[in-house]
């Protein structure tokens, strides 16, 4: 891939990331900009389809976790396993994650959210 081409893809992924933030705060933030961990957090919620509860704190990693599995199931390194009797998704560890700087983790992180939404066609 040419230089140029790398660059038009980065700044695509860079304005997606950032209509997706702008979309996401204005909708559940009040405008705030919402974080990385806000957007893994509402992920969560999105994927357990309880929007009305209010969590508790370990209940929120737990949202956070689940995102996170979500997320990083695409890319093989988590796999679905069921749902519980309270309605929580269960994920497995379906191959170990790579040892990644804490730069390149938010990249993988942003790219899984983008790719996420536009499945979701929240985005385009």
């Amino acid at each position: 891939m040419s230089d140029k081409n790398r660059m038009n893809k980065n700044q695509k992924k860079i304005k997606r990331w950032d209509n997706l933030i702008d979309k996401l705060s204005k909708s559940f933030n009040e405008g705030e900009i919402i974080d990385l961990e806000g957007v893994i957090y509402l992920i969560g919620i999105q994927e357990l389809g309880k929007f009305d509860k209010k969590f508790k704190k370990d209940e929120k990693v737990n949202l956070m976790h689940i995102a996170i599995c979500k997320l990083l199931e695409p890319y093989g390194y988590y796999k679905f396993e069921f749902v519980d009797e309270d309605g929580w998704p269960h994920y497995g560890l379906n191959s170990k994650l790579p040892k990644l700087k804490p730069g390149e983790q938010s990249i993988l992180m942003k790219e899984s959210i983008i790719s996420y939404f536009l499945k979701k066609g929240f985005i385009n």
